[in-house]
């Protein structure tokens, strides 16, 4: 499904302890965002959005309704957002986004990543402009044209649309991205997404020749998946 797929982190692991990990970066996201906006998912779309993906990546009922009481109650750890740029093994672009309760832990945990990997941390801005923060959604459809008509009368700012095999998939402004939903969901009705949410997707992809820098790259997405704090990790590596 193009090149939102290259890049996209597998929201499924192999593995019970991984299986764990990916539950609990949900829960910690969903407490995050139903404090932030509201425990009613009708009231926050954000919350709704996140609920639906977390079901269909097969997350517990109950690791989301132990997040939503704990958001409802109110109190819990306070965490904030952090995201972190830089190099990785053959010159590849990373981006990090982090909720942490404990800024410097998680700078100092995502910084031993990069080091362990002799990969280079960068500052802020250094690599995400070379990245767009896009609103995608991926759903069957058959009719491309049809969807561009129902987003433009919407006025969303389109910046790609790709049809494969019957899954049409649109790229907007991650600033679109509720104003884009509402408008295929207006007009076609319920839509069972494929993909629904928002990423950075790079502008150009590089490939890693390598089999030295192969096995480092895959080490540095193993450790840093591996730290709680760490929710995504995108990347302009071509797989």
């Amino acid at each position: 499904m193009g090149r939102a797929f290259q890049n996209r982190k597998e929201s499924m692991a192999k593995t019970a302890g991984q299986k764990t990990k990916v539950y609990s970066k949900y829960g910690r996201e969903i407490y995050v965002c139903a404090k932030a906006g509201g425990v009613d998912p009708a009231g926050n779309l954000s919350l709704r959005s996140l609920l639906e993906r977390a079901k269909k990546d097969q997350v517990p009922s109950h690791v989301i309704e132990k997040a939503i009481e704990k958001a409802k109650g109110g109190q819990g750890e306070d965490f904030a957002t952090a995201r972190y740029e830089g190099f990785g093994p053959g010159g590849c672009m990373v981006i990090v986004d982090c909720l942490t309760d404990n800024p410097n832990r998680t700078f100092g945990d995502v910084r031993t990543c990069f080091t362990k990997t002799k990969c280079k941390i960068g500052t802020q801005g250094s690599v995400s402009h070379m990245f767009d923060h896009s609103a995608i959604f991926a759903f069957k459809h058959d009719d491309e044209e049809a969807v561009l008509e129902a987003l433009m009368e919407a006025d969303v700012d389109v910046g790609e649309i790709e049809n494969e095999e019957g899954i049409i998939t649109v790229f907007a402004p991650n600033t679109d991205y509720f104003k884009a939903k509402t408008a295929l969901t207006d007009t076609f009705g319920e839509i069972d997404f494929e993909v629904d949410e928002i990423q950075f997707v790079p502008q150009n992809s590089t490939e890693i020749s390598s089999d030295d820098d192969k096995a480092m790259f895959q080490k540095f997405l193993d450790l840093l998946n591996d730290l709680d704090d760490v929710q995504n990790v995108y990347h302009n590596v071509q797989q």
